[in-house]
């Protein structure tokens, strides 16, 4: 049985933070701003490498795939396949574009790339935690 918990509590994590970031008051110090930008893309990364885990878990467990590849965009591909987003394949693989590109560069081009995909993203990680295990998300 996949225990959906932590995916749960990562993105619950991550949509906290991202209201922080999008209701802070613009006249804080820029390192505050930066500081709370940077707190989100890391609660992105964590949530999303927990994401695809749980996701490439489900396909094997639950859907019985024998072959399930060991990275996220050929996961995607296939969770697409079997119909398991409400979203467009195109969504996820910005995901994970957005994800491969935040490891180096918190304060650049590529973190910006992220935070704006990030609204997106957290209505289609909880639409998929709901497909995945069962329960509503509230």
């Amino acid at each position: 049985m996949i225990e959906y918990n932590k995916y749960k509590k990562t993105l619950q994590h991550l949509i906290v933070q991202f209201e922080n970031y999008r209701t802070l008051d613009k006249h804080q110090p820029k390192l505050i701003q930066e500081a709370v930008a940077e707190s989100v893309i890391q609660r992105f990364e964590t949530c999303y490498d927990c994401m695809w885990e749980i996701l490439k878990r489900y396909l094997s467990e639950e859907l019985g795939i024998p072959e399930v590849p060991h990275s996220p965009k050929p996961i995607f591909r296939l969770a697409f396949e079997n119909d398991l987003f409400i979203s467009s394949i195109e969504a996820w693989l910005k995901y994970a574009d957005a994800r491969i590109g935040t490891s180096p560069d918190y304060n650049g081009k590529k973190a910006k790339v992220a935070l704006k995909v990030i609204n997106n993203f957290t209505k289609d990680a909880i639409a998929l935690y709901e497909t995945m295990s069962g329960k509503a998300w509230k």
